[in-house]
């Protein structure tokens, strides 16, 4: 591809809810601009950008993957996306660094839940959009439906600048409303057609959406509504400068339609690129701060500038080691050169630069402002860095990754893989940060958490492919608490004599219960030097050795008061080691009279879904002994704040997607712990007891 300037560059996603075609298009769009010699297919495997197997497998779109291609003057750096719930962090760390977007939207099932998301991060990243209405030729499509969805959900003004020709089996083609001409497809897969008048059955509804088209490219620009005001009219030009103004400025959001698989439509789509979305250029300065004081900097998108960019994704292969995928911001960039990761206040070799075109690597010898390229072999630098110019540093804000919903314990199919599990699994948290995994050190296990069981799944296939580890998933254990409920007091004196020097330490102690969250406080009521200051220490830390395991079922206790008001010493037989001792002591025996109860962790749940799942949500959590705290509405959908307990919510990600037939998301966090209810104490107790026996 030859070289563009940063004016004619168009960075843009494919994005939109899973199952709406958006690999479908970029395949579309790909063989239209000659990048491809056949059009590339999800459901046999021949997909250019979905070429993971665990891909080809679900035939979805799991890793946001990379390619590019060239349609009039413009070079387009093309991102395919995912739009499933388990896989959207991907999609959001993308959007940060794109121009624009083109949201795909099924003609079938309109907008859902996770549309709403990805619209929620374009607004929040500020990147302007056109929507492609697909699956035109499927049973139930509906134009007008969808164009009214995509406003009323998605709170914006959708301009329709194409319309179809029917729908369904009938579907034979597109109104382009810019030049008011129909084209009736040959359904060869090429993309020809025979471009005519408007059929009269049409003319209509195609003069009602132009009106509204031309209507609101005047409003967006000050000069064109006064001409229009004057003449009711625009020119093509005049036209084509009002549609991108009121795209960039995001004052409307164009719709167009058509067929990927046909690949009908997919031209003019490649047209309204070009036209309405933004150049590097147009986005206009990008912000950030100095790290050397914290000040704030910018760079303009201009190769003449300092170099900067910013890391979205990280590849990891354990041959072919990890590549590095970047968006230049501002400067010039050559191979074999160093630049600066202030992240990491490191400097990092680059050697080849890469273009990547799906899986494969087109190797380039430089690039500049607006590019988005790949390295190798980075040392130091994961997604999220900002690389710049040593003598000019800046660091660029990135997105604040998305917090795991869902945890599984793992489990070693054969022994000694403990070790290399753990390695293996911090090489594909290179490739995706939102993967967490630890060693509970109170339950002894590995717990991996993800977005989605799918997502944990996803994570477990490529531990077997990529680094020859297998392993088995476990619901992970609940980590349950102790506390108490009384004020006790307590009193233990350890004396022992067996010759020589003794052990002596006599102490009075006051357990008291504390609110939730206040974990554990040692109070030192000791007057009258009955304990020597140097003792006083000993008895807290073997109190704080004790609480690691309670006396209902070991369980940690914690929220609780000590207080350490009494005690006597000897002169010589006393010391640190026999004050530790009867500190401990003195606890054990007040556990058992202080009224020792359960606690279990509750979560905090913020699940967007569609209106009519909304009740069926609300009376599922009730039977989970969830607390419904409020329902708020969130563009199309409700937002149900919620808080429940963790045991009840193990595996709630397949179940809410079962309860809303996929159009439902959630995020969870820990909020606090509260008391188990009596009769669920006694259960839990019962199979803790079972457990400890096997």
């Amino acid at each position: 591809m030859g070289k563009y300037e940063t004016a004619k560059l168009r960075n843009l996603g494919i994005v939109g809810q899973g199952d709406a075609g958006k690999t479908s298009l970029t395949e579309a769009i790909l063989y239209n601009t000659g990048m491809t010699d056949r059009l590339g297919r999800v459901d046999d495997g021949t997909s250019t950008m979905d070429f993971e197997p665990e891909e080809i497998k679900r035939q979805i779109t799991i890793s946001s993957s990379l390619n590019h291609c060239e349609w009039g003057d413009c070079s387009l750096h093309i991102v395919d996306t995912p739009g499933y719930t388990n896989f959207l962090h991907d999609t959001r760390n993308c959007m940060r660094i794109l121009g624009g977007s083109v949201l795909v939207v099924s003609a079938v099932d309109g907008v859902k839940a996770q549309t709403l998301k990805i619209w929620e991060w374009a607004n929040e990243f500020e990147v302007p959009r056109i929507v492609f209405v697909n699956k035109m030729d499927r049973d139930r499509a509906d134009f007008l439906k969808a164009v009214d969805d995509v406003q009323k959900s998605l709170d914006t003004r959708a301009i329709a600048i194409a319309m179809p020709v029917g729908s369904g089996e009938d579907f034979k083609g597109i109104i382009d409303l810019i030049d008011m001409k129909a084209r009736f497809f040959k359904f060869d897969g090429k993309g020809t057609y025979d471009e005519t008048e408007i059929p009269a059955e049409y003319l209509e509804e195609a003069q009602r959406l132009r009106f509204s088209m031309v209507e609101a490219a005047a409003e967006a620009d000050d000069e064109l509504m006064e001409k229009y005001l004057e003449t009711e009219s625009l020119d093509r030009d005049e036209l084509l400068r009002g549609l991108r103004e009121g795209t960039l400025t995001r004052v409307f959001t164009p719709v167009l339609c058509g067929s990927a698989t046909a690949n009908i439509g997919v031209r003019n789509l490649l047209n309204a690129i070009v036209n309405c979305l933004p150049s590097p250029i147009d986005k206009g300065i990008q912000y950030g701060t100095n790290p050397k004081n914290g000040d704030a900097d910018q760079r303009r998108p201009d190769p003449k500038e300092p170099f900067s960019a910013m890391v979205f994704k990280t590849i990891s292969d354990p041959y072919a080691g990890k590549l590095t995928l970047f968006r230049i911001y501002s400067g010039t960039l050559k191979s074999d050169s160093t630049v600066y990761n202030p992240n990491k206040d490191t400097t990092e070799r680059i050697g080849q630069i890469f273009e990547l075109e799906g899986k494969k690597q087109h190797a380039l010898t430089e690039a500049e402002a607006g590019d988005i390229v790949a390295v190798a072999k980075l040392k130091e630098t994961a997604t999220g860095d900002t690389l710049c110019d040593t003598a000019k540093p800046i660091v660029f804000e990135s997105p604040l990754a998305l917090k795991p919903v869902i945890s599984f314990a793992l489990a070693a199919k054969s022994k000694g893989d403990e070790d290399k599990i753990m390695s293996s699994l911090h090489r594909i948290m290179e490739e995706d940060p939102t993967y967490n995994v630890q060693r509970d050190e109170e339950t002894k296990e590995m717990i991996l958490s993800g977005m989605g069981q799918v997502h944990v799944e996803v994570a477990v296939e490529k531990l077997k492919r990529k680094f020859g580890v297998e392993v088995l998933l476990k619901e992970p254990k609940v980590p349950y608490r102790e506390t108490f409920k009384k004020t006790v007091k307590q009193h233990y004196r350890h004396k022992k004599q067996s010759g020589g020097r003794g052990q002596f330490a006599d102490v009075h102690i006051e357990i008291a219960p504390l609110p939730r969250g206040a974990g554990y406080q040692f109070i030192d009521k000791v007057v009258g030097g009955v304990i020597p200051r140097q003792f006083i220490p000993a008895v807290d830390k073997g109190i704080q050795e004790s609480i690691k395991h309670g006396i209902l079922a070991g369980y940690p206790v914690q929220d609780f008061s000590v207080a350490l008001y009494d005690g006597s010493h000897h002169s010589v037989d006393s010391s640190e080691m026999a004050f530790k001792i009867a500190g401990s002591m003195a606890f054990k025996k007040g556990m058992e009279e202080a009224g020792p109860v359960l606690l279990e962790p509750v979560m905090h749940m913020e699940i967007t879904v569609p209106d009519d799942c909304v009740g069926d949500v609300i009376g599922d959590m009730n039977s989970r002994r969830g607390k419904v705290l409020g329902v708020e509405p969130q563009g199309g959908s409700q937002n149900i704040a919620v808080q429940v307990p963790m045991a009840e919510v193990l595996k709630y990600a397949p179940e809410l997607r079962s309860m809303t037939s996929d159009r439902g998301l959630f995020t969870m966090e820990f909020s606090h712990y509260e008391e188990v209810p009596a009769h669920l104490t006694a259960k839990i107790l019962a199979e803790h007891k079972s457990a400890a026996a096997e």
